[in-house]
């Protein structure tokens, strides 16, 4: 086989010559290799498709790595937080004053001795519930509500029970009454504006008893010309049904008023008979009304 010849310009077996030869030798082998030698192009499949693969690959790690930096973040943050408020939330809030509202008969102070709130509690480990317990096992406290004020203060609403009969004690004096039939207080002498209980029972027995309940509830229903002349207040029992209710008016009067219920129908006949030289009226049976 003969050799071909040199490009022009060179010698035959100069180096150059042999520089050449050899480049257009290996430019004509890619040109005519064969297909499976080929690289593929970009773009298309093989090579270049599994590159695109691997691309989206990349960004759903780098996805997962910034959620997962985020997360550490988050709970760093919650640990700090958490152990700058066990550190310092305890000595910032904390009760450094109280304010009682709604006392006539007790003292601010005896409502402050019995919530024992010392200043200086922290306002996280106060239980109101446990508070208003413990202000509403005072004897003249009907009701409370304890509310904290953040950041450093603390309020006690108390509703004081309201005395609305008089019972005569067997060693003297009065015991103060109230709709439950509590002990208020106690007076020396019976008060002017109360009605006086006729019972036989102590006072410190009254507390839940029916005679007290249905008594304090015809207090209740009266109108206020007329409350303001009851003087005496008695109870009947009866075998069923709430007691029957007596009052003694100012001017010697006795009013049959009977159960609790129709105050509109018995104080409506009361003011038109207020009048009359009747001693003693009946409105106890519903539509009927009986004098003497």
């Amino acid at each position: 086989m003969s050799e071909a010849p040199p490009p022009s310009g060179f010698p035959a077996g100069s180096p150059v010559a042999g520089i050449a030869d050899t480049g257009i030798r290996a430019a004509g082998t890619a040109a005519g290799a064969p297909a499976a030698w080929r690289t593929p192009a970009s773009g298309q499949g093989g090579a270049g498709g599994g590159t695109r693969r691997g691309t989206g690959g990349g960004t759903g790690r780098r996805s997962r790595t910034r959620w997962r930096a985020a997360f550490f973040a988050l709970a760093g943050a919650v640990v700090v937080t958490g152990v700058a408020w066990a550190l310092l939330g305890n000595r910032l809030f904390v009760v450094r004053s109280v304010t009682v509202t709604g006392t006539h008969l007790l003292s601010p102070a005896q409502v402050l001795a019995a919530a024992d709130v010392p200043p200086g509690t922290p306002l996280l480990n106060v239980d109101a519930g446990t508070v208003t317990r413990r202000v509403e096992a005072i004897r003249q406290v009907a009701s409370a509500t304890v509310t904290e004020d953040w950041p450093d203060h603390l309020v006690i609403a108390v509703t004081e029970r309201v005395p609305v009969m008089a019972v005569r004690m067997a060693a003297g004096g009065y015991d103060l009454v109230d709709k439950d039939g509590v002990i208020v207080r106690s007076a020396p002498a019976e008060p002017a504006a109360l009605p006086l209980f006729a019972t036989a029972l102590p006072g410190g027995s009254l507390r839940g008893n029916p005679s007290v309940t249905a008594v304090t509830a015809v207090l209740a229903e009266l109108q206020p010309w007329l409350a303001g002349q009851v003087t005496r207040v008695s109870a009947a029992a009866v075998p069923s049904g709430p007691a029957q209710v007596t009052l003694v008016l100012r001017d010697g009067k006795t009013v049959q008023w009977g159960s609790p219920g129709g105050a509109a129908r018995k104080n409506r006949a009361l003011a038109i008979l207020q009048g009359t030289s009747a001693r003693d009226i009946d409105v106890s049976a519903p539509g009927t009304v009986v004098t003497r």
